[in-house]
C-alpha cells in the first residue's frame, strides 16, 4: 500500500510518501518540504501567533492535497515539540485536524526517542549491538539507547538548533561569548542525562539522525565503507569542534554557501553544532555514524508491524 507520514515538526511540515507492505522494507516514492521554523512564531507568552497557525494550516493544507494526488491510501500525520508544548497547543492541534480531517498524532518527547530508535535499528540491523542515538530538532534533542527494537534508555530534552538560537544564538554572527553560554547551558541540561548512563553498557555504534546533523556530518565528517560497500558519513567530535569558531564568526548569508548546508538550515546549524558536540563531550562518544532513517521512516515502520500483525 502507499503510505504518507505527515510530520509536523519545529521547522518544517514534511510529508514522506512510500510504498510499503508487511515484513518489506519502505520504499520512498516521493518527498516534500514545506519550511515554516515555527519558533519564530512563538509569542512572550510560548504561544504561536495567529500568523504561525496561518502558515502552519497553509502547509498542512497543501501536503494533505499533494497525499490526495500521489494516491496516499494511509496518512499518518504526526506532531513534536513545537506543537505539543505550545501554550495554545490544544487549539493548535485542533485546527490542524480540521484542516487534515483527521486526528493528529502528537508525540511526548520520549516516544519521539523510541520511534526515532526503531527506525535507526531497522536500517543499521540487529548485527549493530548496542546503539546509542541522538537526534536534533528544532526544538528538542533526543537520546535513546539498547541493544533491541527499542530503547531501554529514551530521553527529549529542551535543546533543538532552533530553540537554542533563539535564546543564545540571535545576533548575526553570534560570536564566540555567545557560543560559550550555550556550551554552558547544553552540558548543565545533559549533566544527569550523563550521570545516568554513565553505568550503562559501552555502545557498539553511536549514531546520529535528523537533517541537522545530516548537514554537519556533510560539514565536518567524511564517508566511510559500510557493510554492503554503500558509503556511510562519519562525523567525528573533534573535527565538529574545530568547525564552530568558524560557523560562530560567519554571518548566515554567507554560511549558505559551505559544503551541506542548505539555505534553511543556515540560522540554526551553529546552535546545533555546538549542541551536538556538547552530547557527544558529556557521553565520551569520540565520533557517530549517520543514519538516513529517523522518525518519519519510525512512524511507518511501527504502523507496518501492526497491520502485518493484525
Amino acid at each position: 500500500m502507499r503510505l504518507g507520514v505527515l510530520d509536523i515538526g519545529s521547522n518544517t511540515v514534511h510529508l514522506l510518501v512510500a510504498d510499503a507492505h508487511p515484513g518489506g522494507r519502505p520504499l520512498a516514492a516521493s518527498s516534500h518540504r514545506t519550511v515554516l521554523r515555527l519558533m519564530r512564531y512563538l509569542t512572550p507568552g510560548g504561544a504561536i501567533s495567529e500568523e504561525g497557525v496561518r502558515a502552519l494550516v497553509d502547509a498542512v493544507s497543501r501536503a494533505r492535497d499533494l497525499a490526495g494526488e500521489e494516491k496516499v491510501e494511509e496518512l499518518l500525520p504526526t506532531a513534536t515539540s513545537a506543537v505539543r508544548e505550545a501554550a495554545n497547543g490544544a487549539e493548535v492541534i485542533a485546527r490542524i485536524e480540521e484542516a487534515l480531517g483527521q486526528p493528529l498524532q502528537v508525540l511526548g518527547g520520549e516516544t519521539e526517542a523510541r520511534f526515532t530508535f526503531l527506525a535507526v535499528r531497522r536500517w543499521f540491523g540487529w548485527s549493530a549491538g548496542r546503539i546509542l542515538l541522538f537526534d536534533i530538532g528544532g526544538g528538542s534533542l533526543e537520546i535513546a539507547a539498547g541493544d533491541e527494537d527499542l530503547p531501554d534508555y529514551a530521553e527529549s530534552v529542551p535543546l533543538g538548533a532552533g530553540r537554542m538560537t533563539l535564546a543564545y544564538l540571535m545576533e548575526d554572527p553570534p560570536g564566540e561569548k555567545a557560543v560559550a553560554e550555550l556550551r554552558a547551558h547544553a552540558a548543565q541540561v545533559l549533566e544527569p542525562i550523563a550521570a545516568t548512563l554513565k553505568g550503562a553498557p559501552r555502545a557498539d555504534h553511536v549514531v546520529g539522525s535528523s537533517k541537522t546533523i545530516r548537514s554537519l556530518a556533510r560539514l565536518a565528517g567524511f564517508p566511510r565503507n559500510g557493510w554492503s560497500g554503500t558509503p556511510r558519513m562519519v562525523l567525528p567530535r573533534q573535527s565538529l569542534g574545530q568547525w564552530i569558531p568558524r560557523l560562530a564568526r560567519i554571518p548566515a548569508a554567507v554560511r549558505k554557501e559551505l559544503p551541506g548546508i542548505t539555505p534553511e538550515r543556515t540560522v540554526q546549524i551553529t546552535a546545533g553544532a555546538v549542541v551536538l558536540h556538547e552530547a557527544m563531550k558529556a557521553l565520551n562518544v569520540s565520533e557517530l555514524e549517520v543514519s538516513p532513517w529517523a522518525l518519519r521512516e519510525g512512524v511507518m515502520l511501527r504502523y507496518i508491524e501492526e497491520l502485518g500483525w493484525s
